[in-house]
């Protein structure tokens, strides 16, 4: 059987910190509120003239030096974000001529916070039916862009960054074991950025209003997303016949330290097999999965044939699972 396997990962985080003590002198909130409520004590802000794509494209060039590859190599491009460059082109084609591989495939998907997921389960297929052999899955993100920075509900929650994975078909054990996808759209609009699509487009007066900012139901996300994320593990689990002591790292969206929490204690996974950034990166959405990766690769916690699960929600409302066995 041909599985994609990880061979290379690669992260990269803008210069500036933006810590609780900032944000206290901008909007109502102390560190100890933000802390208690969410884990996240600073986050990373990308400058004014730094781009989804620059980030991408840094930690894609980072994730095909781990690789020991030539990016001539890679025939898929797939990028997940909710904060691309521009509407069309695509980042992924941005990103491609920057790396120098022109003629593959490059496309975007957006799928919020699930976006890396959903990227991941798209190029699987690619590469099990070898329409491709080597695939660049991308999750990045410039959510300052888009935050009302007078909105003290969302504006501490989020960050800005990049991570990128590489995927070689081959035959073996190793690789992605199963992705599993879902979404419920009754759920639109607890997570949203209404404004620059066809429904509510820029005007020419390019007044700001609250359509053109991230709006969030953070009471009712939270019930929705613990229960969808449980149940998303537990179908990765089944699918592979495992139980929760057999996981070796869970590796979760980096949203909010009560909602990796509650998961983990729900299935009875001991916190010390959870990889968390979330206090120094906050949520950085489709990009918060592969950052944690790289960083758990970086940092030797992750060893040949260990398996790890992989799970996550995002606006759509979408959520989603992997099993990796690396």
């Amino acid at each position: 059987m041909i599985r994609s396997r990880m061979i290379g990962t690669g992260s990269y985080l803008p210069e500036r910190v933006m810590t609780n003590a900032d944000l206290e002198n901008m909007v109502e909130t102390t560190d100890e509120w933000i802390r208690s409520r969410t884990g996240i004590r600073e986050r990373r802000i990308a400058a004014d003239d730094e781009t989804t794509s620059d980030m991408a494209a840094e930690a894609a060039k980072r994730a095909i030096q781990h690789a020991g590859i030539s990016p001539r190599k890679i025939d898929l491009i797939v990028l997940a974000t909710a904060t691309p460059d521009m509407a069309f082109p695509s980042t992924a084609c941005i990103v491609q001529h920057r790396i120098g591989i022109a003629g593959v495939a490059a496309f975007d998907i957006s799928a919020a916070c699930s976006g890396f997921l959903y990227a991941i389960g798209i190029a699987d297929q690619f590469l099990r039916n070898q329409s491709a052999k080597t695939a660049l899955v991308i999750g990045a993100e410039k959510y300052s862009k888009i935050m009302d920075w007078t909105d003290r509900r969302t504006c501490v929650l989020f960050g800005d960054g990049a991570g990128a994975v590489l995927l070689h078909g081959e035959k073996g054990d190793r690789g992605i074991l199963s992705t599993h996808l879902h979404a419920d759209g009754s759920y639109a609009d607890m997570l949203m950025v209404a404004r620059n699509g066809s429904k509510n487009p820029i005007t020419r007066e390019l007044i700001k209003t609250e359509a053109d900012y991230l709006v969030m139901r953070g009471n009712e996300l939270f019930k929705v997303a613990v229960k969808t994320l449980e149940e998303a593990v537990l179908e990765a689990l089944r699918a592979n016949g495992m139980a929760c002591h057999e996981v070796d790292l869970l590796i979760p969206h980096q949203a909010n330290m009560r909602i990796i929490a509650a998961t983990a204690k729900r299935l009875k996974i001991s916190m010390d097999k959870v990889v968390i950034n979330l206090d120094r990166y906050g949520n950085t959405s489709a990009a918060s999965i592969p950052i944690a990766l790289d960083e758990a690769v970086k940092e030797n916690r992750v060893h040949p044939g260990d398996r790890l699960l992989f799970e996550s929600f995002g606006g759509g409302l979408t959520w989603a699972s992997a099993m990796v066995r690396w």
